[in-house]
């Protein structure tokens, strides 16, 4: 299995972190934080959740914690005013208890062991701390990584195991309900989280997936050119296009949220 690849921030920012932006700034003002809270943004990647938070939350202070130190260089480039951080979600640079909010973007279905990841958020959690992520619906929802994979399944089979709809059962309502109820978390909820995704040609649809960053893209960058041009010729048979050229999708996101009981069961 060819492994995700998660360095480039820009490319990363082309394919979903643009997206990702959008699913945010409606994730920040659900989860009702007052203002002068602590955050702490776990697998921030670019930044695009603490730019939500900075934004529209009036944190007294926002840490982002990421493994991918080239993700990391973007986001200090793109959001100023908040702290990052090398770090794990296995083990947080960060005390007990010493945040109110602590969030995660698009990235607990890739941490090997979500359960102790998500303990590791509850750690970090103050009392009456809200605690909460979200993640693509890989399965049905994300359109633009659908249609990739459904063509890539035609053309080469053998790259079925790498889809993320199979490989993260978790990002759906039940699990994720499921792995914040098991943490001891009270008042869980899930919701879906859908907005636009809008191409103006195919090629503005289709570069991203050259860029390397992320499992379909990491994918494609190991078959040969005449494989990767099938692919794009599968994709494009496929997509909605409408007479302009534009290609309107939708991508939805699961976002879960709990609170940090006051006494730990």
């Amino acid at each position: 299995m060819a492994p995700d690849v998660w360095d480039q921030g820009d490319a990363y920012e082309a394919y979903v972190g643009r997206w990702s932006r959008r699913v945010a700034a409606a994730f920040v003002p659900w989860l009702e934080v007052p203002a002068g809270a602590r955050w702490v943004d776990v697998g921030c990647g670019t930044g695009a959740l603490t730019e939500a938070v900075l934004t529209l939350a009036e944190p007294a202070s926002v840490l982002g914690v990421d493994p991918s130190d080239g993700f990391l260089q973007t986001a200090r480039a793109q959001v100023p005013g908040a702290t990052f951080e090398v770090g794990s979600a296995a083990a947080l640079p960060v005390g007990d208890g010493a945040a109110d909010a602590v969030v995660s973007g698009l990235a607990i279905n890739f941490v090997p062991d979500a359960a102790a990841a998500v303990a590791e958020l509850v750690r970090v959690a103050a009392p009456g701390a809200v605690v909460a992520a979200y993640v693509w619906d890989y399965a049905e929802g994300m359109e633009l990584m659908r249609h990739f994979w459904a063509a890539a399944a035609d053309v080469d089979p053998a790259g079925a195991g790498l889809d993320e709809g199979a490989r993260f059962p978790l990002c759906r309502p039940e699990p994720l309900s499921h792995l914040w109820l098991a943490a001891g978390l009270s008042d869980v909820t899930v919701r879906s989280i859908d907005i636009p995704t809008v191409f103006a040609t195919f090629d503005d649809y289709w570069s991203p997936f050259l860029g390397g960053q992320g499992a379909a893209p990491g994918y494609l960058a190991t078959l040969p050119r005449p494989r990767q041009d099938a692919i794009r010729d599968a994709v494009r048979e496929r997509l909605p296009v409408a007479a302009d050229g534009s290609i309107t999708l939708t991508a939805r996101a699961w976002a879960v949220r709990g609170v940090r009981r006051s006494v730990r069961n």
